[in-house]
């Protein structure tokens, strides 16, 4: 017959087992600057060999300080990608329709600024903002809040497409092939 002070000294020999186990478990972060730090310095191949995304691979060597300058749809907004997105950095949202809405606003606001100016490249900018937010609400299943951004941007393009005609060129004499 096995005593209880036996039994219990089973129990804590497996238990002290299954805690080392999970101390030497690494997670995927530490993993990823560890590779980082021990030269592989490719977005790609870290995310080939940890089975994780770019954008996460990119946002934990930004966080961790050993990595600038990588930018994807899902990369924050917190980290400038230039001198246009202080204007955008963690103003717009895409919860609800309402914070949808409020994001198109603002980007309008300075996608008109911007015109005033004759600065494209911040046109270009808020246009960038814009495709961005719709991929991201379309992605994450919110289609109305995507619409907005959709139909915003596709206001956009029928303006630009309207400044092509005015030069005397029509979309057909572009000769535009699409595969």
């Amino acid at each position: 017959m096995i005593s209880d002070n036996e039994n219990n000294s089973e129990y804590e020999y497996a238990g002290v087992g299954r805690v080392e186990e999970k101390e030497r478990r690494v997670s995927k972060k530490d993993q990823i600057i560890s590779l980082f730090t021990s030269g592989i310095s490719s977005v790609e191949d870290l995310a080939m060999i940890t089975r994780a995304r770019p954008s996460y691979i990119a946002s934990v060597l930004q966080e961790a300080g050993l990595m600038s300058g990588y930018f994807d749809l899902y990369t924050t907004t917190s980290h400038p990608m230039n001198v246009y997105s202080k204007f955008f950095a963690g103003r717009l949202g895409y919860k609800d329709e309402a914070a949808a809405r409020q994001s198109v606003e603002l980007i309008e606001h300075y996608y008109r600024q911007f015109e005033t100016a004759g600065d494209r490249a911040g046109q270009h900018h808020a246009l960038m903002m814009a495709m961005t937010m719709f991929n991201r609400a379309r992605w994450t299943r919110k289609p109305r809040e995507a619409e907005i951004f959709r139909r915003w941007l596709l206001a956009r393009l029928a303006e630009a497409k309207v400044g092509i005609a005015d030069r005397g060129s029509k979309m057909e004499d572009l000769d535009l092939q699409y595969e």
